[in-house]
């Protein structure tokens, strides 16, 4: 039995502006909609941490530094493709912040997140990004109950 499967990856960077406000995009994304953090997939060939940068530059305008790897969250889908979700942390960018076609982007309170309509899992993803003490979330299939795992 092979030990080998196919993963795709993924990231998503919760940045912090000097007010304490978190940058949130809100999805239009049929399959995904809703509240969240920049993120996207890895292209082949790219270093994980020039992934991040990447992604949230294309998204948000802002170029962001010093991203740190905060936890992960793993998952596999019904047809058994495993999905890899690299979760990062910033307080450094520099720029403006612009919408993209991925969805509209602005900062807002941590507080109030959950009057938001949250994408599905965010907040789970959410709790391992801001919890130290965290540092993987695994599910399998769809509706999904998330495990958490500590460090």
């Amino acid at each position: 039995m092979s030990r080998a499967r196919l993963i795709t990856l993924t990231n998503m960077c919760m940045i912090t502006n000097s007010a304490g406000e978190i940058l949130v995009q809100d999805k239009n994304k049929p399959t995904w909609p809703g509240i969240t953090f920049p993120g996207g997939h890895v292209e082949v060939g790219e270093s994980l941490q020039a992934a991040m940068i990447r992604e949230v530059q294309e998204e948000t305008g802002l170029v962001i530094s010093h991203p740190r790897l905060c936890g992960i969250m793993d998952f596999t889908t019904e047809t058994q493709e495993g999905y890899l979700v690299l979760l990062y942390k910033t307080q450094s960018f520099s720029g403006k912040i612009r919408s993209s076609n991925e969805g509209e982007i602005f900062w807002i309170n941590p507080q109030d997140l959950p009057k938001y309509h949250l994408a599905p899992d965010f907040w789970e993803m959410y709790q391992v990004i801001i919890n130290d003490n965290l540092s993987e979330l695994y599910g399998t299939g769809s509706g999904n109950t998330w495990q958490t795992q500590s460090l």
